[in-house]
């Protein structure tokens, strides 16, 4: 059955028990990590999962608090001796900026280095980006304030899982949305590029989801506080994600 974990739950400023927002997909197959903004491997450890038993990695976009610690990642995959290919996915400027980053390191160049395979999402998504027997992954652009892509994880066991990734509400999002069994939806606050947790209720009630889960926001208003803007505009189940959480 799969599992997904909260590695990383705050906004793009880090708290003392909140990092940046980063996921974990898990099937029998496939662990797929989701951004890395944080130290990777680290949250991987804490939710029992080894850094080499990551098989993808989706780069949402390039911000820092999404895809600052990728050399670190890259690095800490090399030095546990991994030997399986990593495939890393997002949009062409985001892996375009991507290799320039890892480039600052002539990760190339370092002994019996591992595969890395790089797969572009184009500028209208990639449906099916990950296919196989358990999982779907599909990917569309969002409107943040750089070119960004939000996924919906379609588990053959019937849930279906969609992470807004930083986006104000839009067309694609309400499409990666529909009728999901969960929304992980960032709730940073209204304004350009982000949405607020009233915005998630309206997206969630509108999208006919089951459960909506806040993620990104700023836990200084108060958890309890988001919820209840949320739950104004979505009458099903809302809670505020915190690193580790299982769903």
């Amino acid at each position: 059955m799969e599992k997904i974990t909260i590695l990383g739950s705050a906004n793009a400023v880090a708290k003392s028990d909140q990092q940046n927002a980063h996921l974990l997909f898990e099937t029998s197959k496939r662990k797929i990590l989701v951004d890395c903004g944080d130290h990777a491997a680290a949250s991987l450890a804490r939710a029992g999962v080894e850094i080499n038993q990551v098989t993808d990695l989706i780069l949402t976009h390039f911000h820092a608090d999404h895809v600052g610690s990728l050399p670190l990642v890259i690095m800490d995959m090399w030095l546990e001796k991994r030997v399986e290919p990593l495939t890393i996915y997002g949009l062409e400027i985001t892996i375009e900026k991507a290799k320039k980053l890892l480039d600052l390191f002539d990760w190339q160049k370092w002994s019996n280095m591992f595969p890395v395979n790089f797969v572009t999402v184009g500028d209208a998504g990639f449906p099916k980006m990950i296919a196989d027997s358990e999982v779907v992954v599909s990917a569309l652009p969002v409107l943040h304030l750089i070119p960004t892509i939000g996924l919906r994880f379609q588990f053959t066991g019937g849930r279906t899982i969609t992470y807004s990734c930083d986006t104000e509400p839009c067309d694609s999002l309400y499409t990666l949305a529909d009728k999901a069994d969960v929304l992980l939806q960032e709730a940073a606050g209204p304004g350009k590029g982000h949405t607020s947790p009233e915005q998630a209720g309206e997206i969630a009630a509108r999208c006919g989801v089951k459960q909506l889960v806040l993620i990104h926001y700023e836990a200084r208003r108060g958890k309890k506080v988001l919820i209840a803007e949320a739950q104004a505009k979505f009458n099903g189940k809302v809670v505020a994600a915190e690193d580790g959480l299982v769903l």
